[in-house]
């Protein structure tokens, strides 16, 4: 059954996916703070981290309660960033374009779980300068769990395992290269990792794509705030995981536009 068979059905489905969203977006939030801080994500309620409140169920309404709460604490009425809303709101809007490009199929739920990753990881990353290496596992355990039953055939799952190899050993090899001749960490291994299994999803030419729009994120990123980075590390996960979220949902248009520009 398709979403777009019966407009009703696809209203319903938007405001479903779009709450849904919100609340994976807030619990992915919580996650990555979490791992950032070497904690539990598992065990625990969710609390306030400036004084350790436990929030009840009003204070877990995705966006409404932090505006019913004018961005502050009930307890200690600290401040509460408008990171949590944002990705909130960020994610449940993630959650509508997966669903209208891949309609009810395993490939969505697939690449939706793909996404939720993507999203976790930049988060923990950009708190911690770390990429869990639970991350990677997920997304390559679902990948080979959703493969038999995601369109396809032979060829194409051997082009993904061609793929994960080329650019997960490419990249490493480049690393020590640059490691060398640099005299310091180049990219992580955790960015490495990331690359290589986000190949299994993109394939060849999508994850060419989708390195170019990395280091294009990247570019913008350091020179718009090029004088508080100045001699900084910063993270690169964040890039890739956008840069690999954009292939997902539109890789194949792109690349077909692309590729249609340079034929004749």
């Amino acid at each position: 059954m398709s979403i777009y068979e019966f407009q009703p059905l696809l209203v319903f489905s938007i405001c479903v996916a779009a709450a849904f969203g919100a609340v994976m977006g807030s619990f992915l939030n919580c996650m990555a703070y979490r791992l950032a801080h070497n904690e539990s994500f598992i065990k625990g309620r969710s609390r306030c981290p400036k004084c350790g409140h436990e929030l009840g169920g009003f204070e877990l309404i995705p966006v409404f309660s932090w505006l019913f709460q004018k961005g502050r604490c009930r307890a200690c009425k600290e401040k509460i960033s408008a990171r949590y809303p944002l990705s909130e709101l960020l994610f449940a809007l993630i959650t509508v374009l997966c669903l209208l490009r891949f309609d009810l199929s395993i490939l969505c739920l697939r690449n939706y779980i793909f996404l939720c990753c993507l999203f976790a990881l930049a988060l923990t990353d950009i708190e911690s300068m770390i990429i869990p290496n639970g991350f990677p596992i997920v997304m390559a355990a679902v990948w080979f769990a959703c493969a038999p039953a995601v369109p396809g055939n032979l060829p194409d799952f051997l082009w993904s395992l061609l793929a994960c190899a080329v650019y997960g050993g490419g990249m490493l090899v480049i690393s020590l290269i640059l490691d060398r001749i640099l005299g310091r960490e180049s990219l992580g291994g955790g960015d490495i990792k990331l690359i290589g299994v986000s190949a299994l999803y993109l394939g060849l030419a999508g994850t060419l794509f989708m390195l170019m729009a990395a280091c294009v994120f990247g570019l913008i990123y350091t020179l718009a705030r090029r004088k508080k980075t100045k001699g900084k590390p910063f993270p690169f996960g964040p890039f890739i995981a956008l840069a690999c979220a954009v292939m997902c949902l539109y890789g194949r248009p792109l690349v077909d536009w692309y590729l249609g520009l340079i034929t004749f």
